[in-house]
Parts: structure tokens; sequence; C-alpha cells
């Protein structure tokens, strides 16, 4: 085994370069839609959640991507529902503004965020502003897509300083290794990724967020398992999906603000049983 060793990716847009510059071949588009059953530890089957891609809708001068994600879950009172939105900058993969409502049992909250780049600054319409964290800000839903677009196919530990908000930052990614997940929509052969996020929330501090992507150039996440308020633990597993026509060859373009902590050069380890209890291999 080569010892783990520390890299640094800067990998930076220029605006200018990109200002009218169609959008990259990312492993998602306009027209995707991911359905989710929802599966809480005490409860059982309880709800269903999904995600999706829509666009496009005029952001100041970006034609940008509407990312959605809708959940609602529980049983009796003993419910929650999120309703997600956040819109990018297709070009460059970063946020331009972010929404997200919630509802539980004994709580609600709202965010309506907008990203005011020139003056670098986030507002959020419900309270609060900030200075803006990066040159390239994420939210919490875009980050999702934004793992997508990375290399996942070896054990790897690496930090990003994307969120808009510094309180947020930073999100420690593990890629963990190797799994087969039995699935409503199919077996899938899959990566598992755990993102160490703050969030004083959703965690009162720091929390994880375990998720297995599907191999291959899509990377959809085909299982999510994290915690919601008043829920508990939550575990959404793909149930089918849609997807738009297929993208052309990808361009030679990347997100940004990539910085690799530690790369382990060993060949994928099977992490053994998934959560779904699939057959052993």
């Amino acid at each position: 085994m080569i010892p783990a060793r520390t890299l640094l990716v800067g990998l930076l847009f220029a605006a200018s370069a990109v200002s009218g510059a169609q959008a990259p071949a990312w492993p998602f588009a306009v027209g995707e839609s991911l359905e989710y059953q929802v599966r809480v530890s005490r409860l059982g089957d309880v709800g269903t959640g999904r995600m999706w891609v829509e666009g496009p809708a005029q952001i100041g001068d970006v034609a940008s991507w509407r990312l959605r994600f809708e959940l609602d879950a529980g049983k009796g009172p003993i419910r929650g529902s999120d309703r997600t939105s956040s819109w990018i900058d297709p070009r460059t993969l970063t946020t331009l503004r972010f929404e997200k409502r919630e509802r539980h049992l004994l709580s609600r909250s709202e965010e309506r965020v907008i990203i005011d780049r020139p003056m670098r600054q986030w507002i959020d319409e419900e309270g609060g502003s900030g200075d803006l964290a990066t040159d390239a800000p994420l939210d919490e839903l875009s980050f999702m897509y934004f793992l997508r677009t990375l290399p996942l196919d070896r054990d790897t530990t690496m930090r990003f300083d994307r969120h808009f908000d510094a309180a947020r930052n930073p999100t420690i990614v593990r890629v963990l290794g190797t799994d087969t997940l039995i699935t409503p929509a199919g077996t899938f052969q899959t990566r598992i990724v755990e993102m160490e996020v703050r969030d004083p929330k959703r965690y009162k501090g720091t929390g994880t967020i375990r998720i297995h992507f599907s191999t291959g150039a899509c990377q959809m996440p085909i299982q999510i398992e994290s915690r919601m308020p008043v829920l508990g633990a939550t575990i959404l597993t793909l149930s089918a999906f849609a997807r738009p026509s297929p993208n052309p060859r990808r361009e030679a373009l990347r997100p940004v603000g990539v910085s690799t902590m530690r790369r382990t050069e060993t060949p994928d380890q099977s992490s053994g049983a998934s959560l779904l209890n699939p057959p052993s291999r």
C-alpha cells in the first residue's frame, strides 16, 4: 500500500470564460426525476420523497436550473415534511437562490436565501444575512448534485468549504467502499459516501449523512440515510427514476473547490451487507 498523501486541486472557473458558454454535460440534467420510499427506524415505511430537476428559470441574466426535493413522512401525529429548492447556474454549478420549508409536529422553519454575488453576501428574506464564505457557493441540496460530479471510484477523504454560510463549513466527504443494493427500482452497484455536515438546526452541531451512489456516469443517489427532527433516523431508498435524453460527451469543465485531504491507494473494498441486507456476494 502506498502511504496516504495530501493533494490540493484548485480548479476555478473564470467568469469571463463561461459567461456565454453552454452548460457542461453534468451527470444530471433538466428532466431527471428520482422517487424514493421513506423508512423511519421506529415506524417502518412511512412516506415518499422525490428529487428532480426543472428549468430553465431566469434569474437575472442566468438561465438557471431549479433543483427540487420534497418529502412527506410519518404516522398519525408524528409527521414531517420538507420542501427544498435550489436555483443553480448550470454553467458553473453554483447556487443563485435557495429556499427550504420544513414542518414537524413541534417545529417549523423556513429559509429564503438570495445570493448577491457582486456584494459577496447572502440574504435570508426570513431573517439573517452574512458574507459569502466562497466564490463558488452551494447549499445543502445543490451540494448533493455537486457530489455526483466528483470521481468516487476509490476510497478517499475530501474537505469542502462551499456552503454559502461560513457557519456551515467545512463539509467532510469520505468515500468508504462498494456495496450492492436491491431496491424497488432495481439492483445497483454502489459507492458508499459519508458526509460530515455542520447543521445546528437539524443536528445541534455536526451530523452524518450516508449516501449510496450508483457506479457509472450518472452516479444517482440510490439510498440516503440521515436524521429528521422528531422522526429520527430516516432512510430514503430509490423506488423509480426517469432520466432525460442522453447528454453529449461531457466537456472538460469541472466544478471548483475540491480539496482532497487523503487518498488511500488501495483497491476498493466491499462494505459488507447493505441497509437492505441483500445476499452476500
